[in-house]
């Protein structure tokens, strides 16, 4: 199911907007980082000067995790549904965020453990099952609840790119999804539980070791079947995680560019790179969480983290709080005067 390569932001956009940041009133180099967001906005684009950041969609997708049951959080699997009615009634912490920022929020259950008969009728039309698989027992997904999470997301891409977004975001409920996504990872790089099993929510020393049992044990499970990236989700995966996968693939196949968040974001962008090779050149990190599998995966996209605040939340949080060093790249890109203008 590995799509053709896909193609990166307009090379001759992204020379022309280099071209354009040399030739600034600031002394070179001077912007540093932001100068090379600047470049990659205006690339992605394929506009020199690039246009203003006004039109940001995040989409979380949410979902529970059999995971859970087994001692690996320190939330109990109920507060997924509750979180995704208080996204619905705008009181989560990603909804200050967004409200503050002008992002645009959606929230849609895939998988949560709750029939969530009392939130909007949008909010279920995707929900691929109740809960996922505990992945060191069993597979997370069927092959074709997978296939049908992943075609969610793709048309949930699509759906937000035809409302008008210049800039997406993916954001993440589900208790316990620091457990599959840590073995995503895992998968994705070739590396031990070890290497990938952080405190998510906050674990305690007892409740990390079991973090490293249950995935240690869901890897040897899925033996082989990690060399593909749709039998990884099957395996290791969720209903929520496999949708994300396919929404950032098809965002990069559609050229409309993304702000990756914590753990949950960046393990699907791994992993729709290994399912859309190349997808990545359309991603940028908006911030390091306090998960080592999220750094070990960014380093492995050759993406930096724009922002480094300890944050833990998810929900897409950490994007969010990104958005405005997106905006400051392109205002300085676009409105700071050329040297050439000055000198004339």
């Amino acid at each position: 199911m590995t799509a053709p390569h896909v193609a990166p932001p307009d090379p001759a956009t992204a020379a022309a907007a280099a071209e354009r940041l040399a030739g600034l009133a600031t002394p070179a180099g001077a912007l540093g980082r932001l100068g090379d967001l600047a470049v990659w906005w205006s690339a992605t684009q394929g506009a020199v000067p690039p246009p203003t950041v006004d039109r940001v969609r995040l989409v979380i997708f949410a979902g529970d995790h059999g995971v859970a049951a087994h001692g690996v959080s320190a939330y109990p699997p109920a507060i997924t549904g509750a979180m995704v009615r208080t996204f619905v009634a705008g009181r989560a912490g990603v909804s200050a965020l967004a409200a503050a920022h002008g992002v645009h929020v959606r929230v849609l259950d895939l998988g949560v453990d709750d029939d969530l008969d009392d939130v909007p009728d949008e909010v279920r039309a995707r929900k691929v099952r109740r809960g996922s698989g505990a992945i060191h027992l069993e597979d997370a997904l069927t092959t074709d609840e997978t296939r049908q999470a992943l075609a969610a997301g793709r048309a949930v891409a699509l759906e937000e790119v035809a409302a008008g977004a210049q800039l997406l975001l993916t954001g993440d409920m589900g208790i316990g999804n620091t457990t599959p996504a840590a073995a995503l990872v895992a998968a994705g790089l070739g590396v031990r539980a070890e290497d990938v099993v952080g405190r998510g929510t906050g674990v305690d020393d007892d409740g990390l070791e079991r973090k490293r049992v249950v995935v240690a044990a869901a890897l040897a499970r899925a033996g082989d079947r990690t060399a593909d990236p749709v039998e990884t989700l099957t395996a290791l995966g969720s209903a929520d995680l496999a949708a994300t996968v396919g929404f950032l693939a098809a965002a990069a196949e559609a050229g409309v560019p993304v702000l990756l968040d914590g753990l949950m974001s960046v393990a699907c962008a791994l992993t729709a790179d290994r399912l859309a090779p190349g997808a990545a050149a359309w991603f940028a990190a908006g911030h390091r969480s306090t998960e080592p599998a999220q750094s070990l995966a960014l380093d492995k996209l050759g993406l930096a983290p724009l922002l480094d605040l300890g944050l833990r939340l998810g929900e897409g949080s950490g994007a969010v709080a990104a958005v405005p060093v997106v905006r400051s790249a392109a205002a300085l890109l676009r409105d700071v005067a050329l040297l050439s203008e000055l000198m004339g």
